[in-house]
């Protein structure tokens, strides 16, 4: 089954106070967003690759291709004015109507060859397929009477790649409100699928801060050879 893979990369950086897109930001001395790309090549060279980048961030990103010699196959995409427009332009970009996609947010460069493999296998199998991981801390939530605990077993972090049949996306991309939703679950959830959870892992951090960006780092350059063997990264930094 033909293996497709929105990346979203609408960042511009002013959470992370950098002149520079976050996406376009160096990691182990290139654009993290290469690495994103990498990830998911290396899990499937034969994916088509559909990378979503704000309007006049093209040519900075050939650019930078150009520059590091950056040659996997993609597509570009233009995003839109909300994330959500921005995923229905990254389909509109794919011309099948058989197969799976994912879409993956573009400063998550650290998601694992497992994780990638079990929403695209769930997807396959006819299921919407969305990676999450428990939570630690105590959770409460705040009401018209303060704040109140909550079960903390019964929620999950959500990540991405959020994977899905093509037919399921381009249906939910059809609701009339679907630029209101900042998550494809939820708007796939919409439109009447059930949402299937699996365990994602725990390195798969969106980078947002310079906080997210260092640990990233740490996480590349001094995390378990297991890891590194995985993400086939060699980081001196």
């Amino acid at each position: 089954m033909k293996r497709f893979v929105i990346i979203v990369a609408g960042g511009t950086g002013q959470r992370m106070g950098a002149g520079i897109p976050k996406q376009f930001l160096p990691l182990c001395g290139r654009p993290l967003l290469m690495h994103t790309i990498e990830i998911f090549h290396r899990y499937d060279a034969k994916t088509g690759m559909v990378l979503v980048l704000p309007a006049g961030q093209a040519e900075q990103w050939n650019a930078l291709c150009t520059l590091h010699g950056f040659t996997l196959p993609h597509k570009l995409a233009e995003g839109g004015e909300t994330r959500g427009h921005s995923v229905r332009n990254g389909l509109d970009a794919i011309t099948a109507t058989r197969g799976v996609v994912a879409v993956h947010d573009g400063v998550r460069p650290l998601v694992s060859q497992e994780t990638i493999a079990t929403g695209f296998a769930l997807a396959e199998s006819g299921k919407n397929a969305v990676p999450g991981l428990p939570l630690t801390d105590s959770l409460r939530i705040i009401d018209g009477k303060g704040s109140r605990p909550i079960d903390r077993t019964l929620v999950r972090r959500v990540q991405t790649p959020q994977c899905f049949p093509l037919y399921v996306l381009r249906k939910a991309y059809d609701h009339p409100d679907f630029m209101h939703f900042t998550d494809d679950a939820q708007l796939v959830e919409k439109t009447g699928s059930v949402i299937t959870l699996y365990e994602g892992n725990a390195e798969n951090i969106k980078i947002t801060t310079p906080f997210d960006l260092k640990l990233a780092g740490l996480l590349a350059g001094e995390t378990t050879p297991e890891l590194l063997r995985q993400q086939n990264w060699h980081c001196d930094e």
